[in-house]
């Protein structure tokens, strides 16, 4: 599908109105459709009964995949859910689980002619929500003040001990995963993203070196640069001196702005900030795959505005 509001190579997650479309998976894409995208993101949430109607979309060539997001299709066990230890499970039967769901999402993708499965690796777990208390000091105190220098110094005190642990058994599966895949023939990609609380893996560098690491594998960083800018302002790493280290390794892009720590919005709309967002554009021009990831408040309107200012400012 051609219109004048045609956004090329650029996809959609159906995150944005997959609420409003709670069991019709092709009133769900033929909206997305009319905001002139041709391919789509099936993120975590879209169910089999939402596959029922879609799948015959992308037979017919209505609409196209550019990737699907693990765990896919929606899997409730909040085990494997998004903010989950998931691949880095120690306990060998969950592990060997979550790589199961891995590969049934990467068996997906590759019917539907997908590029790349987007990740969320894992992380270092805590006995309480520790990023919700970071948080919300953050918002009532600020980042400077003492109450959140103190947990963050908890926090990253405890994440540093052990992190290298899950790890390697983040690196193990993703591993043991591209092998199984290799052996069916599937020419997908691995993605693992940049997330949206502290205590989550990977930072830049650890997806740097689990990139590194499988070299040839097929495993890649997918660069959600909402998540990254949310980490950036709590304080867990440095865009301005790490994106450049990990541009090589970035295969997909979630493209979306962070206001404050409220991430999911149109970029330099909804900040107002005209030039914040300009240091982001080499990684979205870099990724092979740029998937907006935005949430059910953008209106179109927004998004048209969003993309063509995107598009003017990586053709100067």
């Amino acid at each position: 599908m051609v219109t004048d509001l045609d956004k090329g190579e650029y996809s959609f997650s159906t995150c944005w109105n997959i609420k409003r479309f709670e069991q019709d998976g092709a009133g769900m894409i033929e909206d997305i459709r009319k905001l002139g995208f041709r391919r789509v993101e099936l993120n975590y949430n879209v169910t089999q009964e939402h596959l029922r109607t879609i799948e015959p979309m992308i037979e017919r060539g209505e609409i196209g995949v550019s990737s699907v997001h693990n765990t896919f299709p929606y899997v409730s066990d909040p085990d494997y859910g998004t903010d989950s230890v998931l691949l880095g499970f120690k306990d060998e039967d969950k592990r060997q689980k979550a790589m199961e769901l891995l590969l049934g999402s990467m068996e997906y993708a590759h019917r539907y002619g997908a590029q790349a499965v987007v990740v969320h690796p894992g992380e270092v777990p805590f006995d309480t929500n520790i990023d919700a208390a970071l948080k919300q000091i953050y918002h009532e105190q600020g980042k400077d003040s003492q109450a959140y220098q103190q947990l963050w110094e908890e926090m990253i005190t405890h994440r540093s001990k052990e992190a290298l642990g899950y790890q390697k058994k983040i690196q193990q599966s993703l591993e043991e995963v591209c092998e199984a895949a290799a052996r069916k023939g599937w020419d997908v990609k691995l993605g693992i993203e940049t997330r949206s609380r502290c205590n989550q893996m990977p930072t830049l560098m650890e997806a740097k070196e689990i990139c590194v690491n499988l070299a040839g594998a097929g495993v890649y960083l997918w660069y959600d640069i909402g998540h990254a800018t949310m980490m950036e302002r709590m304080g867990l790493y440095d865009n301005a001196t790490e994106l450049s280290q990990v541009l090589p390794y970035i295969y997909g892009v979630h493209i979306h702005e962070t206001v404050e720590l409220s991430d999911h919005w149109c970029p330099y709309i909804h900040s107002g900030d005209p030039v914040d967002f300009n240091r982001f554009l080499p990684a979205i021009e870099q990724a092979k795959v740029k998937v907006y990831e935005l949430k059910a408040a953008c209106s179109p309107e927004d998004i048209h505005a969003s993309h063509n200012l995107i598009l003017s400012k990586l053709a100067k």
